[in-house]
C-alpha cells in the first residue's frame, strides 16, 4: 500500500509541474524554451523545486495514508493522555504550536513531518511504547521536536530542490553536446536517452550529498532533544534501539530522514551511527 501511494504521489508531483508550465504559457505567456540556456535553467529550477516542495505539502497527508497514522484527538487512555501532555509541554518549551500527534503500528521508530514549523505532525509507533520508558519516549519526542523547531523539512527540501535543479540542468547540458552531429543538429532520440542516464548517475551523488546533510541534521536534533528533556532520555533511548537488528527500525524510504532511527549504511545513510550519536551527546552533556 505504501508503495502505491507513493508512485501516485509521484505521478500527482509530474502531473502539477506540468500543469504549472501549461498555465504559464497559455495565461501568462512566458514559454520556457530548453534550448536555451536561461529557458532550460528555468525549467530545471520548475521541476527541481517543484517536486520537493509539492512532495513537502503532501507529507502529512502521505505519512498518515501510507503507514496508517491514528492521530489523537481525544485521548482515549492514559497513553494517549501523556502523550499529548508531553508532546504540549516540549512544544511550549520549544516555542511551537502544538503539532498534530499520532501513533502508527510497527517496530520501534518515530518520525516528524509537515510543510512547517507550526502545522506538523510527530507519530511514535507502537513498539517504541511497548520497549521504552517514558523518560527515553520524551527523550525521542524531543528529538522530533527538535526537527520540527529546526525546520529541517524545509530546509531538506530546499536543499533536494538545489540538488534536482542542477542535476536535471547539467545533465541535460552534457546531453545536448553529445547528441550533436557533425552539422550541429540534435538527434533527440539520444539525448533523452544521455540526458536520462546522466540524470541517474548524478541522482546518486544528489542523494549522497542530500543523506551528508540529514546525518548533520541528526546530531543537531539530539542537541536539542538534550536541551528540551534532558541528556538521559534520549541516551538511553538510542542505546536500547541500539541492540534491535537495523531492519526492524526502518521507516518507508520518504520518512527516513526525519525518524529516530534508519538504515545506516555509510555513505547513503539518513542517520549517523548510534555509536557515533551517543559519543556526540556525552559530548554535549558534558560541555
Amino acid at each position: 500500500m505504501a508503495l502505491i501511494m507513493l508512485i501516485l504521489m509521484n505521478l500527482a508531483v509530474m502531473a502539477s509541474l506540468y500543469l504549472i508550465l501549461f498555465i504559464l504559457s497559455a495565461f501568462f505567456g512566458i514559454h520556457l524554451d530548453p534550448q536555451s540556456m536561461s529557458g532550460l535553467f528555468l525549467m530545471a529550477a520548475v521541476f527541481g523545486f517543484g517536486g520537493a516542495f509539492i512532495s513537502l505539502l503532501l507529507s502529512k497527508w502521505m505519512a498518515k495514508k501510507s503507514m496508517g497514522v491514528y492521530i489523537i484527538d481525544t485521548p482515549q487512555n492514559e497513553t494517549e493522555e501523556w502523550l499529548i501532555m508531553t508532546v504540549s509541554k516540549l512544544a511550549a518549551k520549544a516555542g511551537l504550536k502544538m503539532p498534530e500527534v499520532g501513533i502508527f503500528d510497527g517496530p520501534p521508530n518515530a518520525f516528524a513531518t509537515g510543510w512547517n514549523r507550526n502545522a506538523a505532525l510527530v507519530a511514535v509507533s507502537t513498539g517504541l511504547l511497548e520497549i521504552m520508558d517514558a523518560k527515553e519516549i520524551e527523550g525521542v519526542l524531543g528529538h522530533e521536536m527538535s526537527h520540527v523547531k529546526n525546520g529541517d523539512m524545509i530546509t531538506m527540501t530546499l536543499m533536494q530542490g538545489v540538488l534536482n535543479t542542477f542535476v536535471i540542468f547539467i545533465s541535460r547540458i552534457i546531453a545536448d553536446i553529445f547528441a550533436r552531429d557533425r552539422e550541429g543538429n540534435t538527434n533527440y532520440f539520444m539525448y533523452n536517452i544521455i540526458s536520462f542516464a546522466l540524470e541517474m548517475v548524478f541522482s546518486i551523488f544528489a542523494t549522497m550529498i542530500l543523506m551528508w546533510f540529514s546525518r548533520y541534521r541528526e546530531y543537531k536534533a539530539d542537541e536539542g532533544s538534550v536541551k528540551l528533556a534532558g541528556a538521559e532520555g534520549i541516551y538511553y533511548a538510542l542505546a536500547k534501539l541500539g541492540q534491535i537488528p537495523k531492519e526492524e527500525l526502518a521507516l518507508p524510504t520518504e520518512m527516513k530522514a526525519f525518524g529516530i532511527v534508519g538504515f545506516l549504511e555509510v555513505l547513503f545513510a539518513s542517520h549517523p551511527p548510534i555509536e557515533a550519536r551517543l559519543k556526540h551527546i556525552e559530548e554535549i552533556s558534558r560541555s
